[in-house]
This record gives C-alpha cells, sequence and structure tokens, in this order.
C-alpha cells in the first residue's frame, strides 16, 4: 500500500489522539460559531456563487485536510442557514435543541446502535420504550399505552393512517385499498397539516382520500361540518376510517375540539388520532395540561420531541392505546434477523427497519430537567407570546388568533403596509425571522417562540422591527 492510500485510509479512523484532536477543534469552532449566530442575522447570508464555486472544487480526486474541511463546512452552514438556533428566530416549530439532546446526538453516532432488534440493541431499545412510557403517563393516555420513536410526525401520522385502514379491513394488509368496498376516507381539518395528502398517497388511497373538513372560523374543525360529512361520504358509498384532531395547527397554534372529535369517531367506529405534534409539548405544563383536555380518548397521538420538547432535528414520537395491534401491522418474517417477537423487536412494531437511536435525545433531557425544567421551558414560551401580544395590541396591532400554545397571529394597522411586505422587510434586516401565514382566508403574520433562550429583550427587538417595517 502507498503511503498515499495509507493516509487517505487513515483519514476514516484516525487514532485516538488524532480523534481527540479534532473532537477539541470542533466543539470550540461550534462553539465559536453558536456566539457569532446568536449576534448576527437570523436569515441566510451566503453568497450563493462563490458557494457553488468553492463546492465544485471538491472533486474528491485526493483528499484533503479534515481540520480545513471541517472549517469550511461549518463556516459555509453558518452562512446558508436560516438560524433556528438564534433567540430572535420566531418561525416555525423548529427549535434551538437542547444541550442534552446534542450529547445523545454524539453518543448514538460513537456507538451507532441498530435499533431494528433489542436482541441486538437491548439497552438502546428498553431506554427509548421506558421514555415513551413516562410521555404516555404524563399525557394522561390509558395505562396499556406504547410506542416507538419515529422520524417525525409525518411517520407517526403515517403509522396512524395504516392502523386505521389494517383495523377497517383485514385484507388491507394483504390487498391495500382494493379490499375496501368503496373508496376509504378520511377527515382533517383544512388547517391541519398537509403532510397528510401526502400520506394519503403513499398509503395507496389516493390524495382525494383527505377530508378537508372547514373551520368554525376560530381556526378549529368544525364538529357540526365534521358529523355531516361523514354521513354524506356513507351515503355515497365511501367507506370512512380515521378521524384526525389537531392539538396546535402550524398557522395559528390551534387546537380542534378534541372531545367532540372523539364522540363523533366513537359514533361511527372510527380511529381517532391526535395530531400533537407541537401542541403536545403542553403536557410538561400542569399549568397548560388542561389546553389538551381529551387527549387520553386518542387511538394514537403523535408528539414531536423535536418540537416543543426541544430536541435534534429527526426525533418524533407515535403513541398508541394498543401497542400490541402493531405487530399485526408490521409483522414480518425473515431469516436473517435475529427475532420477529412483536412486543420487543421495533422492526416488526414501525414502518422503519433500522433505525438511529432517537429516544436517547428526549430521554437525556428529560433526565437532565425533569418535567418540572420542561414545564418552565413551556411556560417560558407562552409567557413571552402573551407580552408580545400586549405590547403589540397597544400599538395597534390586531391579534387574529387565540392561541395557548406560544404562537401569535397578527394583523398590520391600518395604513401599514401588508403583511407579506412587512415580512419581507423584516427579514432583510436580518433582525429576526418570522413568516407569513394563512389563518380563516387572510394573510397574517405569524411568529411563534420556539427557543429556550430567547428574551422580553428580544421580543421588544422583534416588536421594534414590525413597528419600522410596517410604516410606509
Amino acid at each position: 500500500m502507498s503511503n498515499a492510500n495509507y493516509t487517505s485510509a487513515a483519514a476514516l479512523f484516525p487514532t485516538r489522539e488524532e480523534r481527540e484532536r479534532y473532537d477539541d477543534l470542533l466543539t470550540r469552532a461550534l462553539l465559536d460559531a453558536a456566539e457569532r449566530i446568536a449576534a448576527g442575522a437570523v436569515p441566510p447570508r451566503l453568497d450563493v456563487d462563490a458557494f457553488r464555486t468553492e463546492l465544485a472544487a471538491f472533486d474528491f480526486a485526493r483528499p484533503r485536510a479534515s481540520e480545513d474541511t471541517l472549517g469550511w463546512a461549518i463556516a459555509q452552514i453558518e452562512r446558508g442557514t436560516t438560524h433556528m438556533t438564534h433567540p430572535r428566530y420566531f418561525g416555525l416549530f423548529n427549535p434551538a435543541p437542547t444541550i442534552p439532546a446534542q450529547h445523545a446526538d454524539r453518543i448514538a453516532a460513537a456507538l451507532n446502535p441498530q435499533l431494528a432488534t433489542a436482541t441486538t440493541s437491548p439497552a438502546a431499545v428498553a431506554i427509548e420504550a421506558h421514555t415513551i412510557a413516562a410521555v404516555a403517563r404524563r399525557a394522561g393516555l390509558a395505562a396499556t399505552t406504547g410506542g416507538h420513536f419515529t422520524s417525525g410526525g409525518a411517520e407517526a401520522n403515517n403509522t396512524a393512517l395504516i392502523c386505521a385502514l389494517t383495523r377497517a379491513h383485514s385484507r388491507y394488509a394483504t390487498e391495500g385499498a382494493r379490499a375496501f368496498a368503496g373508496a376509504p376516507v378520511f377527515y382533517i381539518s383544512r388547517e391541519s397539516h398537509l403532510a397528510w395528502l401526502k400520506i394519503a398517497h403513499q398509503a395507496g388511497i389516493g390524495r382525494n382520500a383527505a377530508r378537508l373538513v372547514p373551520t368554525d372560523g376560530t381556526g378549529r374543525m368544525d364538529a357540526s361540518v365534521l358529523a355531516a360529512t361523514i354521513d354524506a361520504d356513507k351515503r355515497q358509498g365511501c367507506v370512512p376510517v380515521l378521524v384526525v384532531a389537531t392539538a396546535g395547527t402550524t398557522n395559528a397554534g390551534m387546537i380542534d375540539p378534541l372531545r367532540a372529535c372523539a364522540d363523533i369517531a366513537g359514533k361511527h367506529g372510527l380511529w381517532y388520532h391526535i395530531d400533537a405534534a407541537w401542541g403536545g409539548g403542553a403536557i410538561a405544563s400542569d399549568h397548560l395540561r388542561p389546553l389538551l383536555d381529551g387527549l387520553g380518548a386518542a387511538d394514537s397521538v403523535t408528539i414531536d420531541a423535536h418540537k416543543w420538547f426541544a430536541t435534534t432535528m429527526g426525533c418524533g414520537m407515535f403513541l398508541i392505546r394498543d401497542p400490541v395491534f402493531l405487530s399485526s401491522v408490521f409483522q414480518v418474517s425473515t431469516g436473517y434477523m435475529p427475532s420477529n417477537t412483536p412486543s420487543l423487536d421495533p422492526y416488526v412494531t414501525s414502518i422503519q427497519w433500522s433505525r438511529r437511536f432517537l429516544g436517547l435525545r428526549l430521554f437525556l433531557s428529560l433526565a437532565a430537567a425533569g418535567w418540572e425544567g420542561y414545564a418552565r421551558h413551556v411556560e417560558h414560551a407562552v409567557a413571552l407570546i402573551d407580552y408580545l401580544r400586549e405590547e403589540l395590541a397597544a400599538d395597534g396591532w390586531g391579534i387574529v388568533n387565540d392561541s395557548g400554545l406560544a404562537v401569535l397571529c397578527l394583523e398590520p394597522p391600518p395604513g401599514s403596509r401588508d403583511a407579506r411586505a412587512i415580512v419581507q422587510r423584516v427579514l432583510a434586516s436580518g433582525q429576526a425571522w418570522i413568516s407569513v401565514a394563512a389563518y380563516e382566508g387572510r394573510e397574517v403574520i405569524r411568529v411563534c417562540l420556539t427557543h429556550g433562550e430567547t428574551t422580553t429583550e428580544d421580543c421588544r427587538l422583534l416588536a421594534s422591527a414590525l413597528e419600522a417595517a410596517r410604516r410606509i
């Protein structure tokens, strides 16, 4: 082997001394970047042409020094990212991650357990199951509740639809939608996360199977229209299988009438799922938990740990009242897996097969802060949004939603620029990140607090930026 080849191979698996040096370099570089990000602009500040030129130079024909490449990658991502880790990111449900969650990613990356089976990774599988059970208890779900971690809310919601279809017709697992006498359909609010359309496509029942139920004028699903829509579908020969209520809509943070939806689903014998991807974080707070009254009536629930629980991205949860049912949905037998025990092995109780150790992120965060620490985290967000609401209302801004989940939708005072123009000017200033959203048929300015270290002063700076941007 030539010296050049040896050097190239050693870069993939360097000595302990080299690894320590790289780890130290990376830790310091990331801490420095975090300080620059907090003091700088929130939106990207990337020279796209220069970046593409530099990127094209990586032809991988010959190796480069790892320390140089690490520095280059951090610099490009720092300049080329909307900084969700910035305290004035008032954007979508993407928080700055907790430090314990970042530690978990490092442990999982280094030890790299494969969570397909409990045989290969008994400790990791048990830690995830323990954490899921703790979340279910805190949410007030049935004592039988189990579930698993997912890549995010879309996978968890996809799991709910597959469960609903499988329970509605035993031959769905083998024949798909052809098993049904009529077109299978399910019901979501028009304000729900429209990943449901992709989920319907993936499930083989088509996007038209997702019935978008109108809201009641306040951003919540209209339960009376839901009931009427189900009755109409049945008369037309369709086969309803699932009712979905949202606890924390993306646009406005609204909560559908959870108990009314449960009653309607129960009347028709339909699977009842609650998508609490964002709002599920409220279970940490004794003060906020009543907002989720009715959560315990669900057959299944989605909660994203990478939203209000502030883990790193790609960490959702699927909770199910009857976890044994999952084995009838995802069971498969192979000769090359060490077992297929339904009660133990995630590969026969979930959509995924090979999977990263996701649950350690929430386990370490909960272990570090406890429910009390998380209660302070979510209550802090709600309190600051309440403060911002009062400040802006006093300046004549219209408050158009009534959410208790740290989401604020605004209309500018009369004589101002429109919502989209205001948002564009705030983003151009670099002082904060906010977005345009649709609420009951009109464009509004959406503000959501996701960062655990955002302060009152950050909110004041946002209010000032909004005031400056609205003036013609």
